[in-house]
């Protein structure tokens, strides 16, 4: 079955979305990796889980675990068995002590593309399961392999995480144009979080760099939501295997991530947003290479 028809197959099957809750649906993912993009996501949904929202964090890297090392857990299961018919959503969704739900993906999430109809209808029911979230974070792998388009397309809005470093500005543009590319004729809310900067000014003029540099080349429109301190607090939780929201929450990069979830706060999202949505554009995929 071909992806278009699969789109068409889920939009019948559950309908518009349109009386389900409004679940906020965040892709968090970088031009390369050792940027720091998966400790902003474990961090990013805790500091949500402090003003009071239910949030699902989703390990959509499938290459690596590193949401579940940080979050020092070592699931049993995965999306794969959901996809599998082995085990529902509710059976394989983690509560952690830090006030958020895990779930991880493994390679679930590139089997959508195959699914029959039979497996489609019972993934999509499924997954319809976490529409009561009010916020669902999704660390992609880093680049542009394991489905990271189709996180991008199908989300409310998408973090590029890059720091001050030469090679990771440049990787921040190369993924900024692959997205402008590929995705073409897709309404994109795309973010850009500079991580590891060494003074706000730092941060801001790495963003005004990128965002002229994208705007002049590829005539694409990127925001900045804020920048996040280097500081030695988050290398001790990484070794702690504890978020540095919780190891040290008046660390100057806590703070840093409590104002980015305040900016988000106040800005609105479609009010067909939900897990439906996002399911259907993820089916329909990202625009293939000519």
């Amino acid at each position: 079955m071909g992806m278009e028809e699969q789109a068409n197959e889920l939009r019948a099957m559950i309908g518009s979305g349109s009386s389900e809750h409004r679940t906020r649906i965040i892709a968090i993912t970088s031009g390369k990796g050792g940027v720091g993009k998966t400790n902003i996501a474990v961090n990013m949904a805790i500091a949500y889980a402090e003003i009071g929202k239910r949030v699902i964090l989703i390990d959509g890297d499938m290459g690596m675990a590193n949401v579940n090392v940080l979050l020092n857990i070592v699931p049993r299961y995965n999306l794969m068995q959901v996809i599998n018919h082995q085990k529902k959503m509710s059976e394989i969704i983690l509560d952690t002590e830090f006030g958020i739900k895990f779930i991880a993906g493994a390679n679930g999430f590139s089997k959508i593309a195959n699914l029959s109809r039979e497996e489609l209808e019972y993934f999509t029911k499924e997954f319809a399961s976490l529409a009561n979230a009010d916020i669902i974070i999704i660390d992609t792998g880093a680049g542009i392999a394991n489905n990271v388009l189709q996180f991008v397309a199908a989300a409310d809005e998408v973090y590029v995480v890059t720091t001050p470093e030469p090679t990771a500005i440049t990787d921040a543009y190369g993924i900024i144009k692959i997205i402008s590319t590929e995705l073409v004729n897709r309404e994109l809310n795309i973010k850009l979080l500079v991580n590891r900067v060494h003074s706000a000014d730092e941060g801001k003029r790495i963003s005004d760099r990128i965002i002229t540099i994208v705007a002049q080349f590829l005539n694409y429109k990127v925001d900045y939501i804020g920048f996040v301190y280097d500081d030695p607090v988050v290398q001790t939780a990484v070794i702690r295997q504890k978020p540095f929201m919780v190891v040290n929450p008046t660390s100057r990069p806590a703070v840093c991530l409590k104002h980015i979830v305040g900016r988000i706060e106040k800005t609105d999202i479609d009010t067909s947003a939900g897990v439906t949505t996002f399911l259907k554009k993820f089916v329909g995929g990202a625009k293939k290479k000519k």
